[in-house]
């Protein structure tokens, strides 16, 4: 039972968790040992949090997910978990977590509790609610950002929030387009705002997403506050590898037809994981590294 609550936590999502550590990076205190470990224990509270969110969003949608052709494996909508211990397990999850949260400092628990509770609005009723569905698992990367400022005290920068916004934005509707396309005819009777969309639509809101994203990166890169607080310009040297994350990404979902699960793919296209990485390392060399 153990291993089947773990899995209904989705592991393999958590990875967007590590968006708490944006805060972190940018403020320059990488390398400060005690904020590295709060930034970590808000990593963790992340994860039990939104592996709870799973779960109560598995057990909304059951009965739908018994109907898609790969939900139904999971292990709530396949009966291998009862409702009974993943409510449970969902509930103590949530405990721990927020008990957690407000102990490594009250904004952040606050912010947690934001979340909680609008992903609760979104599993039983904003996911019905064309366009902002989207801009709801979209605001769940935000918090993340937001949140992980908190814990290493530091103000949240406008652009930080803005390209995180943005970027979730461009996943969120890439994943809803892949739904829309791989399910078909039959996507409406398991997701009933996928009748909303159309392919045309989503593809016009793709590339709006996609070029308001990058347009926010750029200047970002060049603004004078920027410059002023790392005391360099070089930050737009980090563009290029943006650029090709997004457009390999766009690739992968317009050319291999991937998209549905954002986590599976950013930790498996061997090109899109070398990009992240020397985006990381030129991003630490920069704001680290005195030239």
């Amino acid at each position: 039972m153990i291993a089947a609550i773990v899995k209904s936590m989705r592991p393999r999502q958590w990875v967007k968790n590590v968006l708490v550590f944006a805060g972190l990076i940018f403020s320059r205190h990488l390398f400060n040992g005690m904020d590295l470990g709060r930034s970590f224990g808000a990593f963790l509270v992340f994860c039990l949090l939104s592996g709870a969110v799973y779960i109560i969003n598995d057990l909304v949608d059951r009965e739908n997910d018994q109907r898609h052709p790969q939900k139904r494996l999971r292990p709530i909508a396949s009966g291998q978990l009862r409702p009974g211990p993943a409510m449970v397990a969902a509930l103590v999850s949530v405990v721990v977590a927020l008990a957690g949260g407000f102990a490594l400092d009250w904004r952040f628990g606050a912010v947690s509790v934001a979340y909680f509770v609008v992903q609760l609005a979104y599993s039983f009723r904003l996911k019905q609610v064309v366009v902002l569905d989207v801009m709801i698992v979209a605001a769940g990367f935000a918090f993340r950002a937001v949140a992980g400022t908190f814990v290493v005290n530091v103000v949240i920068s406008p652009w930080l929030f803005v390209c995180t916004i943005l970027l979730a934005l461009f996943l969120a509707l890439v994943k809803r387009r892949h739904e829309l396309m791989f399910l078909e005819g039959s996507g409406i009777s398991h997701r009933s705002v996928l009748g909303k969309y159309s392919e045309t639509l989503l593809d016009q809101m793709i590339a709006v997403a996609t070029s308001t994203a990058v347009i926010a990166y750029c200047l970002y890169t060049v603004a004078p506050e920027t410059a002023a607080k790392f005391n360099t310009h070089n930050l737009i040297l980090t563009v290029p590898f943006v650029l090709y994350a997004i457009y390999r990404y766009l690739y992968l979902v317009y050319r291999k037809n991937l998209g549905g699960e954002p986590e599976r793919v950013f930790v498996s296209d061997v090109p899109l994981i070398i990009d992240i990485l020397l985006y990381m390392a030129s991003v630490v060399a920069v704001l680290y590294v005195r030239f």
